[in-house]
């Protein structure tokens, strides 16, 4: 169990005056946790625990991370409940992935308990932080960088960890609206071997490329193909995703080139108690097209933390195009919003065991 002394700020910030207009990542709380590892401190080489007033980092220009980019991130949200209780949602599971991205990396472990006991210590200090108004929520940044002055491609001995809160508005301000999606054919995110599974920022650095790409042909998001035949469906830029065909769920599996989701493992287990046949494997994207044109291509959602359930109405592929049902949220995909939305804010009970609580606002 960590150790965390508290240093509240003297001067408070003033909160946002109207939530509906927060934006994503634009606003932060009032402090930050912070500790460091050093790999010749005793213990596990972690130490200085803290809750500090936010401010910026010094950074020797030498710093590993800016040269060669070891360093990993989470996100995760807290809610405040109609009863004014404040918690979090399987930050277990992000502690897990945490873990599994610092192996990948080179990076040095954090335990599970204390990555969990240091997000809901923030999030306590912070609380009035968490936003009142429908939809809107806390997002969480957990996040370790090298930080050994010294030049050369080997991994640091030295790192700082650190956890800042941002209040960010509803992800659908107007409604759950369908988005439409280019199908990169050209790059990937990812290949067997490399980091696809791993939360670090070189991922989605490839990835602003195809996204500028997308966006420029009037397409929000990105799906990516697998690395080696660019043939199979992946993931989606920052959300897993799903095809129900023929009354079936498929979505890629985790097998290193895909982001374990949160999400995604919840809407997993939650379709297979409403009794859909859940297919994690290959999919391949000209079998998708062929499904829509043949019209039993039902539904095509993404899954993240930041929209929960994102509804999918055009998929673009090379020079065709396919549209999904009406162009209209389908049924299943409402329904898995309604539900995890639902057990998250706390309208719906959590029979689960999914929601962690951390204190009352």
């Amino acid at each position: 169990m960590l150790d965390i002394k508290i240093t509240l700020a003297e001067t408070l910030k003033e909160k946002p005056a109207d939530e509906s207009k927060l934006g994503f990542g634009k606003i932060f709380t009032d402090h930050m946790f912070v500790m460091e590892y050093d790999k010749d401190y005793g213990g596990t080489g972690w130490h200085d625990a803290r809750i500090e007033p936010y401010h910026p980092f010094t950074l020797d220009p030498s710093c590993s991370v800016l040269h060669y980019a070891q360093e990993v991130f989470e996100g995760l949200k807290a809610y405040r409940t109609p009863d004014n209780r404040i918690q979090l949602f399987r930050p277990e599971c992000n502690a897990r992935r945490y873990q599994d991205s610092c192996d990948r990396l080179c990076i040095p472990q954090i335990p599970e308990e204390d990555f969990v006991q240091a997000v809901k210590a923030l999030v306590e200090v912070d609380k009035d932080w968490v936003p009142h108004q429908e939809g809107a929520t806390l997002y969480i940044r957990p996040f370790t960088f090298a930080t050994m002055p010294q030049l050369g491609v080997h991994a640091s001995t030295k790192y700082t960890f650190c956890i800042i809160l941002s209040p960010s508005g509803a992800y659908y301000a107007t409604g759950l609206a369908p988005v439409r999606i280019y199908v990169e054919d050209e790059y990937i995110r990812a290949a067997p071997g490399l980091t696809g599974f791993a939360k670090c920022g070189g991922n989605y650095a490839a990835s602003i490329k195809s996204a500028e790409i997308a966006e420029a042909l009037g397409y929000s998001q990105v799906l990516w193909l697998d690395g080696v035949e660019h043939k199979y469906v992946e993931e989606v830029g920052s959300m897993n995703i799903f095809f129900k065909i023929d009354g079936k769920i498929y979505t890629a599996p985790c097998t290193g080139t895909v982001l374990p989701g949160v999400t995604r493992r919840s809407i997993i287990e939650l379709c297979k108690d409403w009794g859909y046949e859940v297919i994690e494997d290959k999919l391949a994207i000209d079998d998708v097209m062929k499904a829509g044109h043949d019209g039993k291509l039902e539904e095509v959602f993404g899954s993240g933390t930041a929209a929960v359930v994102s509804p999918v109405k055009e998929l673009k592929y090379e020079k065709d195009v396919v549209m999904i049902g009406d162009g209209k949220i389908g049924p299943l995909t409402q329904k898995l919003y309604d539900t995890m939305t639902g057990i998250q804010w706390g309208k719906i009970e959590d029979t689960k065991g999914w929601i962690t609580p951390v204190c009352m606002g």
